[in-house]
């Protein structure tokens, strides 16, 4: 709880730093037009007041009793009336980041005057982009405080009714950021992938506000064994490029000047997919996609062959993402899943991939020979692929056991506790 309030302080700080030293600079007021700077700086304002106010509370809070009583209440108020802030300042962050990287390559003084203020003392060595992506690091590690208080406060206490729903309250704020930057991200995605589609069938309208694209890349497309009169027996397969998007699928062939000719479409709630085992090396990592009903709305087959072991799962769990997985099914939960512990933080490089901080810990539902896991992270139900490198194993059955219960801990939801807070909250 103490961590809670000196970590606030010191963001808070921060912040004020940000404004003074950067958004306030004459120079670079001089240097940014209007829009530039409202793009760069967005709602920054705001959530330094938001800040300054919480950390208000917290430190009346402490100032009651060095021993402090409970901070969770106050998060959650705070959360429920105030940091919507923070969905609007992360949601900007695609265009501010690309807002300074254009800055910063268009305009020699912009970078001249960043510089020289990165260089300043009080700054301790951190960069401009550091500062402005300080909010939506606070948001996230708030979570982690309080999920890491409600491991030390004492079950079925007024603390633990405080701490479930504040972190509740700060897991609905943290998605609703993640949604903003993947919405804005994804609308640009999409309208650059219409672009590249020339329809061979019936033209699909790709661009939808509830479409988003999951995975896409070349496979090859098994033609059958055919042999001309010479005997020279043809080639088994040719290259074709899928795009999966939440609901549908587009196959295609890509034509010159970095086209896609799209000849069939299916909506993913019709895709069946099926692995094909042991046949031999030429048939080593090939599947069966089955278009229950497709742009002709017939039923049609692809056999498809991937590059490596783990390509052919990542697009079997993408294309069927129902299938039962090797370790545990999607409609039901067992009470030892095997489990990994991250000891490297990872980046994810792929839509279908999950990015990984040190010390997150996730059930193993699938892996391949070739060194890639699909896991479920136990905090917040998040799925993907990651190296199996970058984590270590979870072989204690008891350790297992105990991160299961703490994760169920942090998420049950108690109609009861919540009717109590919400009465105490109204007194």
């Amino acid at each position: 709880m103490f961590e809670l309030v000196t970590s606030e302080a010191s963001y808070c700080k921060s912040l004020n730093l940000l404004v003074s030293h950067f958004m306030e600079n004459e120079r670079l007021k001089k240097i940014l037009h209007q829009s530039e700077a409202h793009i760069l700086f967005s709602n920054v304002l705001d959530v330094k007041a938001v800040s300054e106010r919480f950390l208000l509370d917290l430190e009346r809070r402490v100032e009651e009793n060095i021993v402090i009583s409970d901070v969770c209440d106050i998060v959650y108020q705070h959360t429920v009336d105030h940091f919507s802030v923070y969905i609007t300042y992360v949601s900007n962050q695609t265009y501010q980041e690309r807002t300074y990287k254009q800055l910063l390559q268009d305009k020699p003084a912009f970078r001249e005057v960043i510089t020289q203020l990165e260089l300043d003392p009080m700054c301790r060595g951190l960069s401009f982009s550091s500062f402005l992506i300080l909010p939506f690091q606070r948001i996230t590690r708030l979570k982690l405080l309080v999920q890491n208080i409600l491991k030390k406060v004492e079950e079925k206490s007024e603390r633990e009714t405080t701490a479930l729903e504040a972190h509740k309250e700060l897991e609905t704020v943290v998605k609703a950021c993640n949604e903003g930057v993947r919405k804005m991200s994804r609308t640009e995605q999409m309208i650059s992938i219409q672009k590249k589609l020339e329809f061979k069938i019936k033209s699909v309208p790709i661009i939808s506000h509830s479409r988003w694209l999951l995975k896409q890349g070349e496979l090859q497309q098994m033609n059958g064994p055919k042999t001309s009169r010479t005997l020279r027996t043809k080639k088994l397969f040719r290259e074709i490029y899928l795009f999966l998007f939440n609901d549908l699928l587009v196959i295609c062939r890509q034509i010159p000047g970095d086209k896609y000719q799209v000849f069939d479409s299916a909506p993913r709630g019709l895709l069946r997919v099926e692995e094909l085992e042991d046949q031999g090396q030429s048939l080593a990592n090939v599947f069966i996609l089955r278009l229950l009903e497709n742009a002709d709305d017939r039923e049609a087959s692809y056999m498809l062959k991937a590059s490596s072991q783990s390509e052919m799962k990542r697009w079997m769990i993408s294309l069927a993402p129902n299938r039962r997985t090797k370790f545990v099914s999607f409609t039901s939960r067992l009470s030892d899943c095997p489990q990994i512990q991250c000891v490297h933080p990872y980046v994810a490089q792929q839509p279908d991939e999950l990015s990984l901080e040190l010390a997150d810990v996730l059930n193993i539902l699938d892996k391949t020979d070739d060194g890639w896991i699909f896991g479920e992270r136990l905090h917040d139900q998040e799925r993907g692929w990651f190296p199996s490198s970058i984590g270590e194993e979870i072989l204690n059955p008891k350790i297992r056991a105990q991160n299961l219960k703490e994760c169920f801990r942090v998420h049950k939801s108690d109609d009861s506790q919540r009717r109590k807070l919400g009465s105490r909250n109204r007194q």
